[in-house]
């Protein structure tokens, strides 16, 4: 009978792990880059040429998201942070938002370039891509608009 049970809570255990797994996988099946809300920041994804045309354009700093598609923090920056209404009502006015994959595309080259250590990091450069000011991690909506407010002083 004590095998029956420790095998039936064995299996229990090991199908609750299986249903955990899948269902943290499939949270972005697809590991899409932004899933921002339409009241969150808007980003250009995965084009870094594009962000320095625009903000050469526009006079604006480039707000830079480097993310991993494996990474916890990233995935809980892009559901709590971006979609926050106050953040991206701040970056959409006063940067041209970009979000590359430090692992594909242009992203191994950026991730180089500003010799980054872990994701996320979230960088601000002006438009020729020189870094203002930079940080990495899981960070909240407050304090990343306190993070840009600082970088938007530095340009000044």
């Amino acid at each position: 009978m004590k095998q029956h049970f420790l095998r039936y809570s064995l299996l229990v255990a090991g199908l609750v792990a299986v249903i955990v797994s899948f269902a943290f996988i499939n949270a972005n099946p697809e590991n899409k880059t932004v899933t921002t809300e339409e009241k969150g920041i808007k980003f250009i994804e995965q084009d870094w040429n594009k962000a320095m045309e625009q903000a050469r354009a526009n006079k604006k700093l480039i707000f830079l998201d480097i993310y991993a598609t494996w990474c916890g923090p990233c995935k809980m920056l892009k559901k709590n942070t971006f979609t926050d209404e106050a953040a991206g009502k701040f970056f959409n006015d006063n940067f041209i938002n970009v979000s590359v994959d430090g692992e594909q595309g242009v992203g191994p080259e950026l991730a180089r370039k500003y010799g980054i250590e872990g994701y996320p990091s979230l960088i601000v450069t002006d438009a020729n891509g020189n870094i203002v000011l930079q940080t990495e991690g899981y960070v909240d909506p407050s304090y990343l608009i306190s993070f840009a407010k600082e970088a938007l002083k530095r340009k000044s």
